[in-house]
């Protein structure tokens, strides 16, 4: 019976054909059997050669599908390399499995209405699918948009992925499906004997207490309870131990809560948004956000150490559900406001799944924002490591 399998390679290096051609030479000979798919992700200096890029791994890999996207930053297995030349490379056989590729346009986030509508314009519906893996440009897919409606057409269904990111300076990023750069998003149903664990780990904790929105105009947080917003956020600062307050220089953001139906709000109970500005005059606090009047809010701190014991409490829950039962390869999107600038040390997030899944190919980037399902619901997070593990039918 054909067993599924992964295989894959971090290449550190400027683009050279020769290069690109022996990786996926290698990794196809070390697979064994055709590819179903492949995922590749490029640092952004690979642009100019994209086209010629693309065709190699296609070509070397025999693959007849390929999706990937830019990244500011790399992950390998084991191993990440941030703003450095390169690619990784993962090709994957899963006999069992079915793989629809999917192309997202602006325009349908911006008009597809209704499930029914979703499932016409993938020509997927619920029943077809386990997972999605999706790469979205943040330039031009407006992506909060579109999770809205995707939740509705797919509940229940984890979808993960990220935002592409490219050269912080040059605010561009790239899609690909294939051999072509594509516009908007890349999305892979995944369905058939496949199983599709998802691990969600957030870089910030809550500080302060959870409040209630009570005076809110599109981004500009005027009135938390019955208090200005910068009093809630400056009242949550000083409540900080002197070495907290140290780290909180420019590791201060606003959370809202994904479900007001908590008892008890704390860590992975929040989206995590950054926040752009604060007026103490006024009391008004600016939030990279939509929020709404009735939403719960508690500002979050970046802190590493947490960061790091979190990521490895979910990792190791995960590894006791599945027990002796090793995923078939592990996808890392984490956030660029990870990496060395958060824990001081490379090699962080992917040492981790590697720690708790040893011997598990893995494959990711550095994200502009990164896509998990928490419960039954998927986010847009920040800050936040999201890893899919993929596995054959249990």
């Amino acid at each position: 019976m054909p067993r599924a399998r992964a295989v894959s390679h971090l290449f550190e290096g400027s683009y050279d054909e020769t290069a690109a051609r022996n990786v996926a030479r290698k990794l196809r000979e070390e697979l064994g059997d055709e590819p179903t798919f492949g995922l590749v992700f490029a640092s952004p200096d690979y642009q100019p050669h994209l086209d010629d890029f693309l065709e190699v791994i296609r070509l070397h890999g025999h693959l007849s599908l390929l999706a990937g996207c830019s990244g500011h930053g790399l992950v390998g297995t084991g191993i990440e390399r941030e703003a450095k030349p390169g690619f990784s490379l993962m090709l994957l056989h899963l006999p069992d499995a079915v793989v629809r590729p999917v192309q997202l346009s602006a325009e349908q986030a911006e008009t597809v209405t209704g499930a029914a509508a979703w499932h016409k314009q993938t020509g997927v519906s619920p029943d077809q699918v386990k997972g999605w893996f999706i790469l979205a440009n943040p330039f031009d897919f407006p992506i909060e948009r579109w999770m809205q409606q995707w939740n509705l057409a797919y509940p229940g269904i984890p979808t993960f992925g990220g935002l592409a990111s490219g050269d912080p300076a040059a605010n561009e990023a790239w899609v690909f499906l294939d051999g072509e750069r594509v516009e908007g998003a890349v999305a892979l149903a995944l369905g058939g004997a496949i199983t599709i664990d998802t691990v969600v780990s957030q870089g910030c904790k809550p500080i302060g207490d959870p409040y209630t929105i009570t005076g809110v105009d599109h981004n500009i947080l005027y009135t938390l309870g019955s208090q200005p917003a910068y009093k809630i956020l400056d009242g949550a600062f000083q409540a900080l131990t002197d070495s907290e307050k140290e780290k909180a220089r420019n590791n201060l953001f606003a959370g809202l809560a994904m479900s007001e139906y908590v008892e008890e709000f704390k860590r992975g109970d929040f989206v995590v948004r950054n926040i752009i500005a604060a007026d103490p005059s006024t009391g008004a606090v600016a939030i990279a956000a939509s929020p709404r009047v009735g939403q719960t809010l508690q500002y979050q701190l970046r802190d590493a150490d947490d960061a790091s014991a979190d990521l490895d409490r979910r990792l190791a829950a995960k590894q006791a559900e599945l027990g002796n039962t090793l995923p078939v390869a592990a996808f890392l999107c984490t956030c660029n406001g990870r990496g060395e600038d958060l824990f001081g040390a490379v090699n962080h997030d992917a040492r981790a799944v590697a720690r708790h899944f040893p011997g598990v190919p893995t494959v990711g980037f550095f994200a502009n924002g990164e896509i998990g399902p928490v419960g039954a619901t998927t986010y847009l997070h920040g800050y936040t490591a999201s890893i899919a593990l993929v596995g054959s039918a249990r």
